[in-house]
């Protein structure tokens, strides 16, 4: 009886959920909003109209539209961004941190450009609810390990499994190129920096490898298909892009030469020293995604706050680049969009600093037809704050949306939060 009792429980939340979904507005109205568009344009009292999942009106309040919604919304004065997208993950491969049987994101093994890491992706973790409430609608998700650690895929943070969360499947391999110096020491007091005498071995490797993929994908016909090298051919048709991960301005330019003349499209992850290469890198048009912003530099004779300044040098000489945070877990995605708001505090612009965030990393990562800007036609992917949502201190995400459909916006933090205000009768603020 219990376990009857228990299946018409679940059986009628989930007859709710159903209703409820069907008696959502397919159309609908924000009025009343700074519309950030992500292309760096602004709306500054504007409305955004949605129907059947896409943006369909766009425009100042006092302009005259004829179209009509099943619902408006007043949204006072609050912002409207795009989706922020955060590019190089381990969201929903990794857990706990310190729990090794929580993550997934690394396999055996050097050389391993077919490994798909959407497979493992976990859309119940409950790491992604909290990135997720925080703005972040669309995260990259990045395997790690060895020289090619293989292809990366573009989800949603809301699905029921990977499938319906998926945005892009497979559209980036990652080659992890090698470090040219190691850095000794520890966190709070560095040692000597030392150069890797392995340097260049690793670098003929990766010639080696890419030699002998490029002979296979000039071949006509195989007697058995080598798994590997099929995902190798994508990129050498630049069905896929190579996210090559470096940080030190002469790996860079190392792999952008030693790549270049195979024809596959290069994007840097990493970047710390893209400042120093910039005109370098406008040259052969390679976009970055640099990582942490809020770090000390890599070099003892740099400026304290040169990581800070290098999104706005590379803002100066017109090189498309986006941010990531992933060094200190996936955990700490959701503060991926102060890092802009850090780089805004020295010098970048301020819509460049969001177009960093949605349409630059939609652009590098082969999915602006559909998300990255709020342009008529675009998925109706986009989020509603209170206060400026580059600002940890007035940031609050009151709404979002993915393809039109509303958002669920509670975590586990949020859950506990209200269960212990409550329990001890406090005052929330």
């Amino acid at each position: 009886m219990k376990l009857i009792f228990s299946l018409l429980i679940v059986w009628s939340f989930s007859t709710l959920n159903v209703l409820a979904q069907k008696n959502a507005p397919k159309s609908f109205l924000y009025t009343n909003v700074t519309i950030h568009i992500g292309n760096g344009k602004v709306i500054e009292n504007g409305k955004i109209g949605v129907a059947n999942g896409k943006i369909n009106l766009v425009e100042a309040m006092d302009a005259k539209s004829n179209a009509k919604y099943e619902a408006t919304i007043d949204g006072k004065g609050q912002h409207v961004y795009p989706g922020f997208i955060a590019p190089n993950t381990r969201l929903g491969l990794e857990e706990i941190q310190a729990v090794r049987s929580t993550a997934d994101y690394r396999e055996v093994g050097n050389f391993n450009p077919n490994i798909r890491s959407i497979i493992a992706y976990n859309t119940d973790s409950k790491v992604v609810p909290t990135v997720r409430s925080n703005g972040v609608l669309l995260a990259q998700i990045v395997p790690e390990g060895g020289r090619i650690s293989g292809q990366s895929s573009i989800v949603y943070t809301q699905g029921d499994n990977w499938e319906d969360a998926t945005l892009a499947f497979d559209n980036c391999v990652h080659l992890r190129w090698p470090n040219r110096v190691r850095y000794t020491g520890w966190w709070a007091q560095r040692g000597r920096t030392e150069m890797n005498k392995e340097y260049n071995n690793g670098m003929e490797a990766t010639r080696v490898y890419f030699d002998a993929a490029k002979a296979y994908a000039q071949k006509t016909s195989v007697e058995k298909k080598n798994l590997k090298f099929e995902t190798m051919k994508a990129l050498f048709k630049k069905n896929k892009k190579l996210v090559v991960h470096a940080e030190d301005a002469k790996s860079m330019m190392d792999a952008i030469n030693l790549l270049e003349p195979y024809g596959v499209d290069i994007v840097i992850q990493g970047g710390t020293e893209s400042w120093k290469i910039a005109d370098f890198l406008k040259e052969k048009n390679i976009p970055v995604i640099l990582n942490d912003v809020q770090q000390l530099p890599r070099r003892d004779d740099s400026d304290v706050d040169q990581p800070f300044k290098t999104p706005a040098v590379l803002q100066a000489k017109g090189i498309k680049f986006a941010f990531s945070l992933n060094r200190q877990g996936s955990w700490n995605v959701r503060n991926l969009m102060f890092q802009a708001g850090q780089a805004v505090g020295h010098g970048l612009d301020k819509e460049a600093a969001i177009s960093a965030l949605t349409l630059n990393v939609a652009e590098i990562l082969g999915i602006a037809d559909r998300v990255g800007s709020l342009e008529l036609g675009k998925d109706a992917t986009f989020i509603v704050s209170k206060g400026d949502a580059l600002d940890m201190r007035t940031s609050v995400i009151t709404a979002a949306f993915m393809a039109g459909q509303a958002v669920d916006l509670g975590d586990k933090q949020k859950e506990l939060y209200d269960k212990y205000m409550e329990k001890y009768d406090l005052k929330k603020d």
